[in-house]
């Protein structure tokens, strides 16, 4: 199952995206609260109710004493979002003073997140399938520093373990102007620290005018799902209070559930392509596409 790392160049509704995939999954799923600025899960959507005794902060501590130790920890830091149990959250931190802490813990924390999405291929004595979660990171705003992923204000090593890194973005000129000076600093370092710049791909909040195609040609990044704006239930999301009123049947729960196959196609096909990779392209036959591709458009 897929790791999956949601980032934003600045509030998209990341939290509320990654909190409403992991409610929406139809297998056990898991999110993370990784944003170095703080979590909002534990004081919004459950209003309190997880005191901060749980969570991101105290993995940095036992991960002090040994990465074992962090392991054995992290279950134990872990709430649960359904009755069932199937959804769980690790809470964020609750001051972002907090951050600093956890700059040796993101890498360990990394491989966690691994073998949760059943990723560990020495462990032959348990059905990693069986067991696995959908996970989902909330990795916050990024911050880069001399073109590199920030130390400190990012979760660098999540990103770079990831399957899929989603940068979250709304159909709004504004939210497409601020991506576009993150995507090219973000491809570069996922192809050089991470599994590839094809790990990039964009989540689109349909708000504003700009539809997929025309955020996917802006950006030069593909659209791998999309989520509608939905007022009522994100406030719900990220402010907790009463629940909206179909709110298990709400637009953004459900295209949160189809977002989930999309995303998991996406890996899919990246597996693939990785044992596979694409036969070099003849540069006749390249030719010939762009002819076509410029004829279109001058028909456009």
């Amino acid at each position: 199952m897929p790791v999956t790392a949601l980032v934003s160049a600045k509030s998209s509704g990341v939290t509320t995206s990654a909190l409403a995939l992991t409610l929406a999954s139809k297998r056990p799923s898991l999110l993370a609260e990784c944003d170095p600025a703080g979590g909002t899960v534990r004081a919004g959507f459950l209003e309190g109710e997880v005191t901060a005794g749980y969570g991101l902060y105290h993995l940095a501590a036992a991960e002090r004493t040994s990465p074992d130790a962090l392991a054995q920890a992290f279950a134990s830091h872990l709430w649960d979002l359904d009755e069932a149990g199937h959804r769980k959250l690790l809470p964020g931190l609750t001051d972002p003073a907090q951050a600093a802490a956890l700059t040796r813990t993101w890498a360990s924390l990394a491989e966690v997140m691994q073998v949760l999405a059943g990723d560990d291929e020495h462990d032959v004595s348990i059905d990693a399938s069986r067991l696995a979660f959908d996970v989902f990171i909330d990795a916050g705003r990024l911050a880069f520093e001399s073109g590199h992923l920030h130390t400190t204000l990012t979760p660098a090593p999540l990103l770079h373990q990831a399957d899929l890194v989603l940068l979250v973005v709304r159909g709004t000129e504004q939210s497409l102007t601020l991506a576009r000076h993150v995507i090219k600093p973000l491809r570069t370092e996922l192809a050089k620290h991470g599994s590839g710049s094809d790990a990039l791909g964009l989540l689109l909040i349909e708000d504003g005018p700009n539809r997929s195609h025309r955020v996917a040609q802006v950006l030069e990044t593909p659209v791998l799902a999309g989520l509608p704006h939905d007022p009522a239930t994100a406030a719900y999301l990220t402010c907790g209070g009463n629940q909206p009123r179909n709110y298990s049947r709400s637009p953004l729960l459900k295209h949160a559930r189809t977002a989930t196959e999309q995303i998991e196609a996406a890996v899919s096909r990246r597996l693939i392509q990785q044992q596979y990779p694409p036969r070099p392209t003849n540069p006749q036959l390249a030719g010939v596409l762009q002819r076509l591709s410029a004829k279109r458009g001058r028909r456009g």
